[in-house]
């Protein structure tokens, strides 16, 4: 399946240097053009982890109730979510449908020939020539690992709640940041270029959509609850 996905990219690819004549603006548009797809879905797992995050309280309370009941706490539990309008497995469809599309990416811009980028060795290398302060992008490009070691780190802060970043947390923002610093060293610059982008993609989506999103889905639940509870009162 991740061939097939990466094949398709690949003429998508293929396309874009078509038009612009550059290895890595391609890199850089397609990069952009991925992400822009796979927006819908991010906003979908956003929904679903702010209103998981508003009724873990409540999920909390129930399972200390019923802790020497796990079948009652697991049948209360689903009520909750039942009322609430929740599926906890529609937070995890997003990332489940994005794991063979990022494999597909990782397989297309280390193989970009074999996949249909390019239609042989010396279109490639033809295309594969200096881009920026970059020889080539085949060879692993210090600068770019270090840009891409920066922007995961940048990314995992603003991405991860101040209120959640406890020792664990902060373990993973570096661990994080460490493997992308890692990986650019001994990966093409080519597929560091994809990792860079796509992180400064998703810091510009967290803080123009994702960020306000998050707040306005916040302040609606909690509109609703508090008009539930004024009902409840009055009656």
């Amino acid at each position: 399946m991740t061939q097939l996905i990466g094949k398709f990219f690949g003429q998508i690819l293929s396309a874009i240097y078509g038009f612009t004549g550059s290895y890595g603006i391609a890199i850089i548009l397609f990069t952009f053009l991925v992400k822009l797809c796979l927006t819908p879905l991010t906003i979908k797992q956003t929904k679903s982890t702010v209103a998981m995050q508003e009724i873990s309280p409540r999920v909390e309370e129930i399972k200390e109730k019923y802790k020497n009941n796990p079948e009652k706490q697991n049948q209360e539990i689903m009520n909750l979510y039942k009322t609430a309008n929740i599926n906890p497995m529609s937070g995890c469809l997003p990332l489940l449908i994005q794991f063979p599309i990022l494999i597909g990416l990782f397989n297309l811009l280390r193989d970009p020939v074999g996949l249909g980028a390019f239609a042989n060795q010396a279109a490639f290398e033809t295309a594969n020539g200096a881009f920026l302060w970059m020889a080539n992008l085949t060879s692993p490009d210090y600068i770019l690992a270090i840009l891409s070691g920066a922007s995961a780190f940048i990314m995992q802060k603003i991405m991860t709640p101040s209120d959640q970043l406890n020792g664990q947390m902060k373990m993973m923002t570096y661990v994080m940041a460490g493997m992308s610093l890692y990986w650019g060293f001994i990966f093409p610059a080519g597929l560091t270029l994809y990792w860079t982008v796509s992180n400064i993609f998703a810091i510009l989506q967290q803080l123009i959509v994702t960020k306000p999103l998050k707040a306005k889905l916040e302040a609606d639940i909690k509109g609703a609850s508090g008009n539930g509870k004024n009902t409840k009162s009055k009656k």
